[in-house]
């Protein structure tokens, strides 16, 4: 197997003398770098900023002491105004038990926008049977578990105000057809976890018609004020909207007004809508919609003690119903609170900033602020129980961010080798480009170049295709072997052929040049190097070299190539297990 060019890989086996006789399967050394990461332009962005969404907003607060100086920039047009306040006490690590299957530690997950990903019937608006179509393509690319946006029932484009929680959007077509996709899925390997919108519902749900009528069965399943209480939401905006009768709280706007958890009938309700899905429909799980937000006191709008409180009892509910259930919550804000979040509320948070840092440093010449956050994620997280991703579908698109293929193709490579549970977007791995407004980083999959309709429907499409179909398309790179998608593929290949790469503990090797960035991801049965050249320029021996002061690796070591960068040399193993003065290659290419 080998790697396009311009990411240079070699696995190396890194082999104890006790075991040289019969080595482990896969005990391996990585060394990834890319050949044409040039200098930042005046006008390529540097960083990859979450820019707040126009449907589900969720500015990052101010990020923690340990990286302020670097995000200064990022922090100050995120600082939340004079609304917020202290909330939830910061928890200690969870510690996870050792007995539970925790799949998606081995997963890569692949996140569908369906209304943009495949068109079955010529209405111009992907659908599930047009899912189901593309499951061999999925399965090809080596993912396996998809993350749908919402499916259910909502009068907008994007799903994300939800009319009735236990139908499938008419758009994307029946409950039997979401059945069969998941039988398909399944026949594949792949599982299917879905969008799950519990903060807030439609405007337009039968629910709050009857809350804003003064329904006493349902008028307590919002949140309402007599009068208007005056204060903003945690990003300035308005959040008090006047109802028939008195105002009724919307953290992200007036079409969203937000559920009362805090109400026994609406936590009820939310337990057999998850029954439902996990039981009668199949899914494996929920991507948590807003999880910050789900219950506020007064001014202070996120991260409750009230909010932590009530997940940590859906958790203990999900799970009872099916063990093997798997939540991931969209915690859009800095490491220490998104972590608050991990293991007994949801399995897994989503992971901004170490997102924000990976673009970033692709982006660039030198690790930069890469280490600071690698290393509190570690210190922040049980191993590998966070989200890790490049962009999502609230995000101007990675290749938009970086402009570049080769950049890309770096940050492809820090995701997939990297600790936590990656996700991948629809199109990322073919460079689709597309900034805000929401609607063009939603745009249709580009399958081919030779029609305007880039192979996604017969009709016209909900949305016209990106410009950049003719040069960008699944067809125009599936059979070049240096192509983007390609890169993925081998990639995501190599993550799902190695148990250190998916599961394996995280720890530093520090570099003595700024160009390079150096890790080692280890588990019992094996040991991997991963070494990044962030720079164009290729690094001689005589330039770089790498140390552990104490690590994972014990006696005497040997190296042997398995393929790409030949020549590799073993480290002079310490009595505290690390190294140090260690040039595994005589070159590093750039």
């Amino acid at each position: 197997m080998n790697l396009p060019k311009s990411v240079w890989l070699a696995l190396v086996f890194l082999l104890l003398a006790a075991c040289q006789s019969n080595p482990p399967a896969a005990t391996a050394t990585v060394a990834v770098t890319d050949t044409a990461v040039a200098q930042p332009t005046a006008t390529m962005p540097p960083t990859a900023t979450a820019v707040p969404p126009t449907v589900t907003p969720e500015p990052p607060t101010a990020t923690p002491d340990a990286i302020a100086a670097a995000l200064a920039q990022d922090a100050a047009t995120r600082a939340a105004g004079p609304t917020r306040e202290p909330t939830a006490t910061p928890k200690p690590i969870p510690t996870l038990d050792l007995t539970v299957d925790r799949w998606w530690n081995d997963a890569v997950f692949y996140e569908v926008f369906v209304r943009s990903f495949q068109d079955s019937d010529g209405d111009g608006i992907g659908d599930i049977n047009g899912l189901i179509e593309r499951l061999d393509y999925l399965q090809e690319l080596g993912v396996t578990a998809l993350w749908l946006m919402p499916i259910m029932e909502s009068p907008s484009y994007h799903g994300y105000d939800v009319v009735d929680y236990y139908t499938v959007e008419q758009d994307y077509g029946t409950n039997e057809d979401f059945q069969r996709l998941m039988e398909e899925a399944h026949k594949r390997d792949i599982r299917i976890v879905i969008d799950l919108v519990i903060n807030h519902t439609s405007s337009e749900n039968p629910w709050f018609i009857a809350a804003n009528a003064d329904d006493p069965a349902f008028r307590d399943w919002y949140v309402w004020s007599e009068s208007d209480p005056g204060y903003l939401g945690p990003w300035g905006q308005k959040v008090w909207y006047q109802g028939q009768d008195g105002y009724y709280y919307a953290v992200f706007w007036s079409g969203m007004p937000d559920l009362n958890l805090e109400n026994p009938a609406v936590t009820a309700e939310i337990d057999d809508i998850t029954r439902y899905w996990l039981e009668d429909m199949g899914v494996d799980g929920f991507r948590m919609d807003a999880v910050r937000h789900l219950i506020e006191n007064g001014i202070a709008q996120e991260n409750t003690p009230a909010t932590h409180a009530w997940l940590q009892n859906y958790h203990t509910f999900y799970k009872s119903v099916d063990p093997d259930a798997f939540t991931v919550g969209e915690t859009w804000t800095d490491t220490q609170n998104a972590a608050q979040y991990a293991v007994d509320e949801n399995d897994i948070p989503f992971e901004f900033n170490l997102a924000e840092e990976y673009v970033r440093a692709a982006g660039s010449p030198v690790s930069g602020n890469l280490y600071h956050v690698a290393e509190l994620v570690d210190a922040s997280y049980p191993p590998n129980q966070f989200g890790i991703f490049l962009t999502n579908h609230d995000q101007n698109r990675v290749m938009s961010v970086l402009r570049d293929t080769q950049k890309a193709k770096l940050a492809a490579a820090l995701l997939l080798t990297s600790p936590g549970v990656p996700f991948l977007y629809y199109g990322e791995e073919i460079g689709m480009t597309g900034t805000k407004p929401d609607e063009d980083i939603r745009l249709p999959m580009q399958w081919t170049s030779d029609d305007p309709n880039v192979g996604f429907t017969i009709g016209v499409p909900w949305r016209a295709p990106a410009a950049d179909y003719p040069d960008v398309s699944v067809a125009l790179q599936d059979a070049d072997p240096d192509s983007l998608l390609n890169t993925y593929r081998t990639l995501i290949r190599l993550r799902n052929d190695h148990e250190a790469l998916r599961e394996g503990e995280w720890t530093a090797v520090t570099p003595n040049s700024n160009r390079l960035y150096a890790f080692l991801r280890h588990t019992a049965n094996e040991t991997i190097l991963v070494l990044f050249n962030l720079n164009p320029n290729p690094v001689l021996a005589a330039d770089y070299n790498l140390e552990l002061a104490e690590g994972p690796l014990s006696g005497a070591v040997t190296a042997v190539s398995l393929f790409g960068l030949e020549g590799a040399s073993a480290p002079e193993v310490n009595a505290a297990g690390g190294f140090a003065g260690y040039t595994p290659f005589a070159e590093i290419p750039g």
